[in-house]
């Protein structure tokens, strides 16, 4: 029960007016340190005025002990009964009050309480006695008496730190011991011992915050920083056996220091944290740290992201910037994950106008503001409108007359779009056709489409309405060639998931992984090809660029990720242990799924650009006359609302459109 009365007093003054910290008689509070804890994390901490309080009586206690000891010592070799016990005990506590105030000893957290604390009451001590000695001094040379025993006052400053120093150290390890039994304090060793992971190391140790972490340790691959001793705690060699074996027996989670983590490698030295079920968090880079050091709110976990990222690719941005600046452009779907990552990138090539341009509401609106706050410089145009709708995009390309049209709106869920036919030809086909028809009639320079390795041999909806859209500015443009006007270039561009993109599996995974699980997974062997958003996006503006209209630019999309080691992986990440802590659960390919996406259709072939990146696809070219009556002919079924009639007519526009796992199999047959 001592601990708990310990805690009544020391730490907390409760934030309600119920004046039980515990109640007595709730036998089950007292079991448990988490219950505790629940306790603690709801209550604020102690005033000043009593932890000033509380050190003064402490004070008392250590003079007491020190005068009684030195009275024995010293009783028989001088006289100090000119002034009784307790005026002694009245001026030793005036002067150490005005040194408590001086180096403001009672103003920390007693929980959080560190070197510096203890550092400021040894002063506080010290200079105290310090004065109390001279005065001894002047008064025994001039006067021959002393106010104190020179042995009482040793002993007094001794006491008198012990007891104030214990007293923070008893509160700061008693809230840690039911913090660390509560979970919320994470033992974490650095990667790094060089001056950022110091300064990282100096910050858990002197920050104040909700988010706990306790230094075990440091990891170094130097053999010559083994077995040291940096800030109390032991240096150890980074090699598999001593991870293994010793490092995630201590700790939980490994924080990489920025200079570190240009070196690291994600898929051997990551990968041998996240097997031996250590999180991995970093640091911000040294060259936007605050105060000479991050906080501890800027610690985050590694992101998928960062073990996918690919090698930083090469562009030539004088062209891009030449094509771009003083020009207006449009992009379609602004709100995007794409769209926006677009308008980022065009806008550091200075438009003259961007014109951003999307249906939803929320978004555009947040967009709106990010944009404003970052370039209040660049001028641009918000304009809230749907594609399908002629007469609105007429409007506005006769107001802008853009130079460039960066086309990113489209439906592009394959399981909504697998139930919602007619809606993926509106949006993926109309929407396409109408703003490419209105870019010839208004002269645009260049017509970028964002299409999708889902429209190679297309085994869902989505992809076929790609397909068709791309098939439709390929064969517009072939058309305006074969008349003599080729003002417009139309150009397509074809890519696969991007990591982060609304509706990819990573902040589904994210989500899931932050309810506990479990995480869906459609089927133990599917795979795909994923990009950075910023790398798709720069890839899209350089084929734009570099297009001389008509091609269909495809982007090296490296090595194809598991979908299920990408969730282990995750999992991994987050601190949590696969199949043990969270759940994988395989849901059954979805309908129009499969299990690969493919980059280009079997009878297409590709040239090289100068861009190892970037490559062209060598496709079936369409008569313009005959694949507009059948796309018009599209349209109009779903504008009924036909959806198998929809489908019907998509597969004879794309025959090698196959639908899978779907119910429009059956026109297959």
């Amino acid at each position: 029960m001592s601990y708990y009365l310990i805690f009544r007093i020391i730490f907390v003054v409760h934030k309600t007016n119920d004046q039980n910290l515990f109640s007595m008689n709730d036998k089950e509070n007292l079991l448990t340190g988490s219950d505790i804890f629940s306790h603690l994390t709801s209550l604020r901490y102690v005033p000043r005025w009593i932890v000033l309080i509380i050190d003064i009586a402490l004070c008392i206690v250590a003079f007491f002990i020190a005068s009684f000891i030195a009275s024995k010592i010293s009783e028989n070799h001088v006289d100090i009964r000119i002034l009784n016990f307790y005026q002694r005990l009245s001026i030793i506590l005036f002067i150490q009050i005005i040194f408590f105030w001086i180096f403001h000893t009672y103003s920390g957290v007693l929980r959080y309480s560190g070197y510096v604390d203890a550092a400021k009451l040894l002063f506080a001590v010290l200079s105290t006695v310090v004065i109390l000695i001279a005065t001894n001094v002047f008064l025994k040379v001039f006067y021959q008496f002393e106010l104190y025993y020179t042995t009482g006052l040793i002993l007094y400053a001794g006491f008198s730190f012990l007891f104030l120093f214990f007293l923070r150290l008893s509160a700061k390890i008693i809230f840690d011991y039911f913090t660390t039994n509560g979970g919320k304090i994470t033992p974490v060793m650095i990667y790094g011992t060089k001056s950022a992971a110091v300064g990282i190391a100096k910050m858990l140790r002197s920050e104040q915050s909700e988010i706990k972490y306790k230094l075990v340790g440091f990891i170094d691959d130097d053999k010559n920083a083994t077995e040291r001793i940096i800030m109390g705690v032991k240096v150890y060699h980074f090699d598999e056996k001593t991870i293994k074996k010793t490092v995630s027996k201590k700790a939980k989670a490994i924080i990489v220091s920025p200079t570190q983590m240009k070196k690291i490698n994600p898929e051997v030295d990551l990968e041998l944290f996240l097997s031996n079920n250590l999180a991995v968090l970093t640091a911000p880079p040294v060259s936007i740290w605050k105060n000479d050091m991050p906080t501890i709110k800027q610690i985050k976990s590694v992101q998928i992201e960062d073990l996918l990222e690919r090698p930083k690719i090469h562009i030539e941005t004088e062209k891009i910037s030449e094509a771009h600046k003083g020009k207006v452009v449009l992009v379609t779907g602004a709100a995007g994950s794409i769209g926006s990552e677009i308008v980022a990138q065009i806008i550091s090539y200075h438009p003259q106008l961007i014109v951003l341009l999307d249906q939803a509401e929320s978004p555009m609106h947040n967009l709106r503001l990010e944009l404003e706050e970052k370039y209040p410089d660049q001028n641009m145009s918000v304009f809230l409108a749907d594609v399908r709708n002629k007469e609105r995009m007429e409007y506005m390309m006769d107001m802008y007359r853009p130079d460039y049209i960066y086309h990113a709106a489209a439906y592009k869920h394959v399981p909504l779009m697998e139930d919602n036919p007619v809606e993926s030809i509106q949006v993926n086909v109309r929407g396409t056709k109408i703003l490419a028809d209105l870019a010839v009639k208004y002269k645009v320079q260049r017509f970028v489409m964002v299409s999708t390795d889902k429209a190679v041999n297309p085994t869902n909806v989505m992809g076929a309405s790609k397909r068709i859209a791309e098939i439709y500015v390929q064969s517009l443009y072939k058309k305006l060639v074969e008349d003599g006007n080729d003002s417009t270039k139309f150009i397509t561009t074809r890519f696969g998931n991007v990591l982060g993109s609304n509706g990819s599996v990573i902040p589904l995974f994210k989500s899931q992984i932050e309810k506990g699980g479990p995480i869906t997974v459609t089927h133990p062997e599917i795979i795909r090809y994923f990009m950075t958003i910023p790398e798709a996006c720069t890839l899209v503006l350089e084929a734009g660029v570099m297009g001389n209209g008509g091609e269909i630019f495809i982007f090296d999309m490296g090595q194809p990720v598991k979908i299920v080691n990408l969730a282990k992986k995750m999992i991994r990440l987050a601190g949590y242990i696969p199949e043990v802590d969270i759940k994988i659960e395989f849901t059954g390919l979805r309908p129009g799924e499969k299990l690969y996406e493919e980059l280009l259709n079997q009878k297409e072939i590709t040239t090289k650009t100068h861009n190892p990146k970037i490559m062209i696809a060598k496709v079936q070219e369409y008569d313009y006359d005959s694949i507009t009556s059948q796309i018009e002919e599209l349209i109009d079924y779903s504008l009924l609302c036909k959806n198998f009639l929809t489908v019907s007519q998509m597969k004879k526009i794309v025959p090698e459109f196959k639908s899978k796992n779907s119910q429009y199999e059956r026109l297959d047959v």
